[in-house]
């Protein structure tokens, strides 16, 4: 996070708070999510955990919940991308 432009810093705190408010809904079902990297341009990466990242409702929590109030709340934000859990 030393390492982000300022831009992408504060990015990143408003939609941490975004999430944080959302999360309780993914801990009631078992999973979680975390914020992988927010850059520049307003795209924010994201990597479910737990029940959620094998979950078959996952592209649509995705797109019409997390997605959806992050674009409402935070307007910088333009797109949310999930990344896949590494290996190993």
């Amino acid at each position: 996070m030393a390492n982000e432009p300022d831009f992408a810093r504060r990015l990143r705190v408003q939609v941490e708070a975004v999430l944080d408010r959302l999360r309780p809904g993914l801990l009631a079902d078992g999973g979680n999510l975390e914020l992988v990297g927010v850059d520049d341009g307003g795209a924010v990466s994201v990597q479910f955990q737990g029940a959620c990242a094998h979950c078959p409702g996952q592209l649509g929590t995705l797109r019409f919940a997390i997605e959806a109030a992050l674009r409402r709340e935070v307007p910088a934000v333009t797109q949310v991308v999930p990344v896949e859990p590494q290996a190993g």
